[in-house]
């Protein structure tokens, strides 16, 4: 049996902006965005797998997300300074002072790490 992971979905209370914001954050094309859809996919290239898909939910984000993406820069201070000015935010989700990582959200409250680099 093969089983081939193609997306990460992720509920969105405007997922056209919510897309364009993690697009523009990792440099990613949109890749599927049709008008009068509410869908819309970004991807490092047209074939890459998995995708990020941004779909939409009436309702807004009200407890920690029980899953979250990781990333690894090559400089942590710096990536955390450039989420922060396009609209980031620093979450603490009981994380701790003595942690490796910074815990930050997304313009619609969801949690990703900005690890430091190996």
């Amino acid at each position: 049996m093969t089983l081939t992971w193609t997306q990460i979905v992720i509920d969105s209370e405007n997922p056209h902006t919510l897309a364009h914001w993690w697009s523009d954050v990792l440099g990613w094309p949109v890749i599927y965005e049709e008008d009068g859809e509410d869908e819309v996919e970004v991807a490092p290239h047209a074939d890459a797998q998995p995708t990020l898909l941004f779909v939409p939910v009436p309702e807004r984000k009200s407890l920690k997300n029980r899953l979250h993406l990781d990333f690894r820069p090559d400089d942590q201070a710096a990536e955390v300074e450039r989420m922060l000015a396009v609209g980031a935010t620093r979450v603490d989700v009981g994380q701790g002072d003595d942690v490796t990582w910074v815990v930050l959200a997304d313009p619609e409250g969801n949690e990703f790490c900005i690890l430091r680099a190996r």
